[in-house]
């Protein structure tokens, strides 16, 4: 029997590949809203998906001052909210980095980098350039570990920490957690006064002759 979860995964992939052929067509062809047609294989639909969420979160991670990636809300002290302890904002890009390398390198049976999990990373990460090549590089990573994925392996079970977990489950986690913590963070650009680069407001492309 498959697992509840591994079936919902299943079911989630199965609807976005239908939403997107039901989809209506664009209203300017030369600057579209909606992502490309679906890939004809397993491993390229996630990775359309990897491809779309890395695009925005690591604009957003460029798009944040250096001077402020060190900045959380509670240093606003907004009336009648409570950020206490949160990440800063540095950390957060380093937390996606590091549970994007949790999943998929258990997905190509590869060594984590030293330093990158746990709520207190290594220093050398915390510079902003030094954070967004750890991102980058993190999903390099899974551009390597959804490449492996087949409609006959992706139910396979792999080791991760002290439990095992599907090839399928592995490879879209990270894509789940990785637009959790950047809801967070446009959050984050926006108190500093700064548009997330998916909300900026589009150039007009010139008419074609």
């Amino acid at each position: 029997m498959i697992p509840t979860k591994t079936l919902s995964l299943i079911l989630c992939f199965a609807f976005a590949v239908f939403a997107q052929d039901q989809r209506p067509a664009a209203a300017n062809p030369t600057n579209p809203t909606f992502p490309p047609p679906p890939a004809s294989t397993v491993s390229g639909v996630v990775e359309q998906e990897l491809s779309f969420v890395e695009k925005n979160v690591l604009a957003l991670a460029n798009a944040m001052p250096e001077d402020k990636y060190n900045f959380t809300p509670d240093s606003l002290s907004i009336e009648g909210s409570n950020y206490k302890g949160v990440r800063p904002f540095g950390m957060q890009v380093i937390h996606i980095a590091g549970a994007n390398y949790l999943y998929w390198s258990g997905v190509l049976g590869e060594p984590i980098p030293a330093g990158i999990l746990g709520p207190n990373p290594s220093k050398s990460f915390e510079s902003k350039d030094a954070s967004i090549k750890l991102l980058t590089d993190s999903f390099a990573l899974g551009q390597r570990a959804v490449a492996t994925l087949t409609a006959e392996n992706l139910l396979d079970l792999l080791p991760v920490r002290q439990t095992k977990q599907t090839r399928l489950f592995l490879t879209t986690f990270p894509l789940i957690h990785a637009y959790d913590i950047y809801g967070q963070m446009v959050e984050y650009l926006r108190m500093n006064g700064k548009i997330p680069p998916a909300s900026a407001p589009r150039t007009a492309e010139p008419p074609r002759q």
